[in-house]
């Protein structure tokens, strides 16, 4: 099958590849990449593991291929840590321990990424919602629902000392 080259700045560096045409994100990602964050958990779109955000939307890197997200930013796991310090969602998760195996966390943080982006004030209600999409089966989802409320509190405070 002939390769074909696909672009797209990933974490805000811009990568070229050749790659086939039938390569799912996901496997562009850790197998060409060796992003690993994003995790290959059902492959049919119901777990969430392989969350990534793509031009501002959460979406499953199971469901698309590398070569739809040509020209896309695409922000994984990875790229959340800015200078060496966590983001406030993977704060969040550790300081709430909303995480027990990790396999479903660098999806959760990458949703809860986008979904601070889309609310930064949500209710419990609307992050139960929001991180619907992303299946978790240790933690019972509390520790998880406490972790994103951590970080819009940190993400506001943050704002609110710049403003």
């Amino acid at each position: 099958m002939s390769k074909q080259v696909v672009s797209m700045t990933i974490n805000g560096k811009t990568v070229e590849e050749a790659v086939e045409p039938r390569t799912l994100l996901v496997h562009f990602l850790r197998e060409k990449l060796n992003l690993t964050g994003a995790h290959i958990g059902c492959e049919t779109s119901h777990c969430g593991a392989c969350t990534v955000d793509i031009d501002g939307k959460s979406v499953k890197a199971c469901t698309i291929l590398a070569v739809q997200c040509e020209g896309s930013e695409v922000l994984t796991v990875e790229g959340l840590a800015q200078g060496g310090a966590l983001h406030a969602v993977q704060e969040g998760f550790y300081q709430e321990h909303g995480l027990q195996c990790g396999f479903c966390t660098p999806g959760m943080l990458a949703r809860a990424y986008r979904l601070l982006q889309e609310n930064p004030d949500p209710t419990e209600e609307e992050i139960r919602v929001g991180m619907s999409g992303n299946l978790c089966r240790c933690t019972g989802y509390q520790n998880i629902i406490k972790s994103v409320q951590y970080a819009a509190r940190k993400l506001r405070e943050a704002k609110t000392a710049t403003a």
